[in-house]
Formats: structure tokens, C-alpha cells, sequence
């Protein structure tokens, strides 16, 4: 049971002390919710609501993770949360038009309430994600429909971030069993490189490949960055300068450089190898809290602002940077994107509905479209794009994967 808490405290929970029942409304469920759910995570968490659909998305993915609910209260916790907790107010999303055209398919997971979490288009065309609850790797064939997914041997691993290396393998952070996984698509073998203290290091979050074929990776709440050898299996971490700075997103430039967001403060980090360390980059709001991050072809550093609702721009050979107001406003919550065909492509996870927004960075104009779907496509944390450079999406609470087609 403590391995199950620890898992959705560390997939779920917001920072802050927990709540009493005192502010849940009356009513059958109430006592659950107070006594049950607050022994997982902060049960302050559910007060922005989702939702009809959204809240048995998100119990499914409860039931997957093992919350410790009865199996007989299950309906009735449904039924008490979509009641007293609807979904908050959004600002609306800002649609712009423009001369871009795009066609966005979306296809179901297999598995309810998995909640896709990473996307990754790999070199055979195949779009492959992070079935984060439901404990497994999915594969999507778009031009037939056809998916697969792939059961991981511990469980409760929590499987985040996904990267594809140069033989066709799939690697993958284990988020909530402190390691990092290789699953070998043929033959559905997975290899797993736990970290060296997991009681200290149990959230590896992103990864990627460098040129060298040398693993990298985040991990967020051991506020650490890692460094694994795929050639050894040796792994080693080391601390972020700055306290709380939860290493985030990952990108490589060119020049084989590692750039990093740090979600808890307002700086980007980039690795020094020899000695392995971090210099840190200051944005100059202190409120910024940037989550993601994409690389151009000019090695121009951006990031969504997910804090403030802005777009960014660091330049890392003077430090300088400039900032772009996301259309949907400083509620807008900008998180996934990536750089593909001359431009910037990101999700806005905070707007109703949410949005897919391209951003020129020659002419500095913004077209955006609303993302399909009841929720309109909750939620897009992160995004890859395809070797004919199409944007993909993991949406988290429409339990879907998504292709945004450039036309």
C-alpha cells in the first residue's frame, strides 16, 4: 500500500499541506473523499472539478493506479465529485485565424483511463505513449488505426517520457518506480536501469539521446539531472545548483548541447559534461516557471511559460530574452511544443477548449485552433513530430493520441 501512495502522490498530488473534510460539501461520498483520497495525494487538488466525462477519466485512472477506494464506494466518490466539483472556469480560448492550414486526427488508447502522458514518433512512422496509469507503452499505426500496447513488468512504474534510440529500442523514465526502462518492440523485452539511491531519486521524468547515444534525463522532484550509459548501464546523477528548481523538459541544439526548463523557479539550465554540472540561465520575471521546451535550427532556445501564459525566447550566446503573450491569455497554460516547418507549435492547456497555437518566429504572428473533442483535448503535456515533420500529442484526459497534419 505505501508503494501505491507513493505513486499517485508523486503523479497527482499539487504542493501544499493537506486539507481537512471541513470544506467538502455534505453529502454521501463526502467522508471517502476526506478520509481516502487525502491519504494519497493533497485532496485540495480536486477543488478546479472537471468535467461529467472528465471525472470518470479520472477515477478510471484511480482504479488503475490501486487507490485505495472500496470497490463498492467507487460510484458513489463519482457521483459526489461531478456533483460538488464542476470544472472551473477557463478563460475562453482565442482562436486566430490565418493562412495555415491543418487536418488533427485523433485515435482512443485502448485502455481507459491510461493517461497518456509522452508521445513519440518514431523512425517507422509509428506514434508510440506513455500509458502512464495503466502501467504500459502503447504503439499507434496512423495510417491503419492499428494499435498495440505493451505490459511493463514492475508494477506501478509510472512509465513519462519516451525517446527512440538508434536501434529501433524505446527508452522510457519509470516515474514512479525510481528507474528507467528499454523495451525492445519486437520482442516486448524490457530492460529496467533503476537509480542508484531510489529513495532519493524516485521521479526520472524526461529523457533524451544525445549525439554520443548517451542517455540524459530529469528528475523533477529529486530536483537532479542524470546521466546514463547505455554501453555500461551506469547511471549518475547529480543535484540542481539552485533549490526546488524541478528539472523539467529537455531539448538538444546542434551543437550536441543538453538545455533544460526548471518548472519550480525562473531558469533554464544547460549541462556541462567534463565535469558533469549545470549552468543555469535567469529569465527575468521571477514568476516565470517555464515547463517545456523547443530548439530551431538558429539553436534559439523556447519555452512555454505555463505560470504567466507566455511564449519565450532565450538566446544562450548572450543570455538574452524575449517574451511573446500566449492569444489565449495569462491563464492560458502553454505546455507541450515543439519547432517544426519554420515554426513554434504548442497546446494551450488552460484554455476551454484547449488550443494548438503556431507561432511564426520570422513574422511574430500567432494562428491558433481549437483542439476537437468533449474537453477539447485535455490535456497536451508534451509533443514529438514526425519524420515528415507533423506535430503529434498525448492528450491526457480524452485518453487519446493526436496528429496535427501541416498541410
Amino acid at each position: 500500500m505505501k508503494r501505491v501512495l507513493s505513486v499517485l502522490t508523486a503523479m497527482l498530488s499539487a504542493s501544499g499541506a493537506a486539507y481537512g473534510q471541513d470544506w467538502l460539501p455534505p453529502g454521501e461520498g463526502a467522508k471517502t473523499v476526506a478520509t481516502v483520497c487525502n491519504t494519497c495525494h493533497d485532496v485540495g487538488r480536486i477543488r478546479p472539478g472537471y468535467t461529467p466525462d472528465g471525472w470518470r477519466t479520472v477515477i478510471r485512472m484511480m482504479q488503475n493506479a490501486h487507490a485505495p477506494v472500496p470497490d463498492a464506494e467507487w460510484d458513489t466518490v463519482t457521483q459526489y465529485l461531478t456533483k460538488n466539483f464542476p470544472e472551473r472556469q477557463r478563460p475562453p480560448a482565442r482562436i486566430i485565424e490565418g493562412p495555415v492550414q491543418i487536418a488533427i486526427k485523433m485515435w482512443p488508447v485502448p485502455t481507459p483511463g491510461s493517461r497518456p502522458h509522452d508521445p513519440l514518433a518514431t523512425r517507422d512512422g509509428m506514434i508510440w505513449w506513455t500509458g502512464q496509469l495503466a502501467n504500459k507503452l502503447g504503439r499507434l499505426d496512423p495510417k491503419t488505426g492499428a494499435t498495440r500496447e505493451y505490459d511493463l513488468p514492475t508494477a506501478l512504474t509510472g512509465p513519462h517520457g519516451l525517446v527512440e534510440d538508434k536501434d529501433g529500442n524505446i527508452w522510457f523514465t519509470g516515474n514512479g518506480a525510481a528507474l528507467i526502462g528499454k523495451l525492445e518492440p519486437a520482442t516486448g523485452k524490457v530492460t529496467e536501469y533503476p537509480m542508484p539511491d531510489p529513495a532519493s531519486a524516485k521521479d526520472p521524468h524526461t529523457l533524451l539521446f544525445d549525439h554520443d547515444g548517451i542517455l540524459w534525463f530529469t528528475v523533477q522532484q529529486a530536483n537532479k539531472v542524470g546521466r546514463l550509459d547505455p554501453a555500461t548501464g551506469a547511471i549518475t546523477l547529480i543535484p540542481s545548483p539552485t533549490t526546488g528548481s524541478r528539472p523539467y523538459g529537455m531539448a538538444l541544439n546542434s551543437k550536441n548541447q543538453v538545455f533544460i526548463v526548471d518548472f519550480g523557479t525562473n531558469k533554464i539550465a544547460t549541462i556541462v559534461r567534463e565535469p558533469f554540472s549545470l549552468r543555469e540561465y535567469t529569465l527575468p520575471d521571477p514568476g516565470a516557471r517555464p515547463r517545456r521546451i523547443a530548439i530551431t535550427p538558429d539553436d534559439m532556445v523556447w519555452y512555454t511559460d505555463y505560470a504567466r501564459g507566455m511564449l519565450g525566447r532565450l538566446d544562450p550566446a548572450t543570455g538574452s530574452v524575449k517574451e511573446w503573450p500566449s492569444p489565449s491569455g495569462p491563464k492560458s497554460e502553454p505546455y507541450g511544443i515543439v519547432a517544426t516547418k519554420g515554426a513554434l507549435w504548442y497546446s494551450e492547456s488552460g484554455a476551454k477548449p484547449n488550443t494548438m497555437v503556431r507561432f511564426d518566429p520570422k513574422t511574430e504572428v500567432f494562428q491558433s485552433w481549437a483542439l476537437p473533442g468533449p474537453g477539447g483535448g485535455d490535456i497536451v503535456r508534451n509533443m514529438d513530430v514526425t519524420r515528415d515533420g507533423n506535430p503529434v500529442t498525448a492528450n491526457s484526459l480524452t485518453n487519446e493520441i493526436g496528429l496535427i497534419e501541416i498541410k
